[in-house]
């Protein structure tokens, strides 16, 4: 697996998100900061997943990272209008977002570009074909 920056990224969005998940007051830490932080946890393994991943296999994870982010901006959106992290704190995990999202959709668009599945290949051949 290479080391691309998408990997210490989430790494210190973690380092960061935990401890403030922890700070919830106790009736959402175990409802919404429990799945703050669960979300954040399946978002690592999946790009780590992806990373270890070749081909098709790696174009599937990455889209489901994709999903896994969304979801998480969505979620943190949800704490800071509850309340739960004031303005300042979703900024700063809004802009660790913003930024893990250019990464990820940067390697998204290197995996879709190096090369299309035999399926794909033989789909397209034949609506060249087709077209002929």
């Amino acid at each position: 697996m290479k080391e691309s920056p998408i990997f210490s990224k989430m790494y210190d969005c973690l380092l960061w998100l935990i401890p403030q998940a922890q700070k919830f007051p106790r009736v959402h830490r175990f409802g919404v900061g429990e799945r703050v932080v669960r979300l954040a946890l399946d978002l690592q393994e999946t790009l780590i997943a992806a990373g270890l991943s070749a081909g098709e296999k790696r174009r599937e994870r990455l889209e489901e990272a994709d999903i896994q982010l969304a979801k998480l901006r969505q979620l943190l959106r949800l704490c800071k209008d509850l309340e739960l992290l004031d303005i300042g704190q979703y900024e700063h995990a809004a802009r660790m977002l913003v930024e893990i999202g250019r990464l990820l959709g940067g390697w998204q668009k290197s995996a879709f570009q190096t090369g299309w599945t035999d399926r794909e290949a033989r789909g397209s051949r034949r609506l060249v074909e087709q077209q002929s």
